[in-house]
């Protein structure tokens, strides 16, 4: 009879998530991960088959975490017309208040994304679906904000500020400064009606 496993695997995802965010895939020793998640290395490669998968496994934590719980008033059922204006000034406000320390580790995806683990294929759909998620999110909140819109202009909006907040992501690890300049330059193309 198989003996069943005696830890939670959303703990030791949500536990190597933070492995990975502040050290990256590559830089993501094993031993590392042995310690953060309290098991052995043949228990990780018993239970998620390799540190790639367990690294799936603390990317999904971290969509479903801490990425979908904050884009979630873009995805629900009503988006009301300020809840994007309100994403981005809640994460403008995140990202000034972050300290040296915590604005070093960015966005765990974005971050991936300039990676060699990246060149895997199932990596780049991972990022690929992540950023059109996102994208999706923020089309859905400036067709709320500007009902009329046409739907070029929303994509336009949309695009423009999905590109933004991409590049926020990246550059927090190097200057929170210029990480909430490109919240403000997408504060203001929110702001900005293009009727007038």
């Amino acid at each position: 009879m198989a003996r069943t496993a005696s830890f939670d695997h959303h703990d030791v995802a949500r536990a190597a998530r933070a492995v990975f965010w502040s050290q990256g895939y590559e830089g993501a020793a094993i031993p590392d991960l042995e310690a953060a998640t309290g098991l052995s290395r043949s228990s990780i490669y018993n239970s998620f088959g390799s540190k790639l998968g367990l690294f799936e496994a603390a990317v999904e934590s971290y969509l479903n975490e801490v990425v979908r719980p904050r884009i979630q008033p873009l995805t629900g059922d009503v988006v009301e017309p300020g809840a994007l204006e309100a994403y981005l000034r809640d994460l403008r406000r995140t990202f000034a208040e972050l300290t040296l320390g915590t604005a070093s580790h960015g966005c765990l995806l974005v971050n991936t994304a300039g990676s060699p683990i990246a060149k895997d294929a199932h990596v780049a759909q991972v990022i690929a679906d992540y950023r059109s998620e996102l994208g999706s999110a923020f089309s859905r909140g400036v067709a709320a904000h500007y009902p009329g819109l046409s739907p070029a202009d929303v994509s336009l909006k949309s695009e423009s500020i999905t590109a933004l907040v991409i590049s926020a992501f990246a550059l927090v690890r190097v200057s929170k400064d210029l990480a909430v300049q490109n919240l403000e330059t997408a504060l203001r193309v929110i702001e900005t009606n293009p009727s007038s």
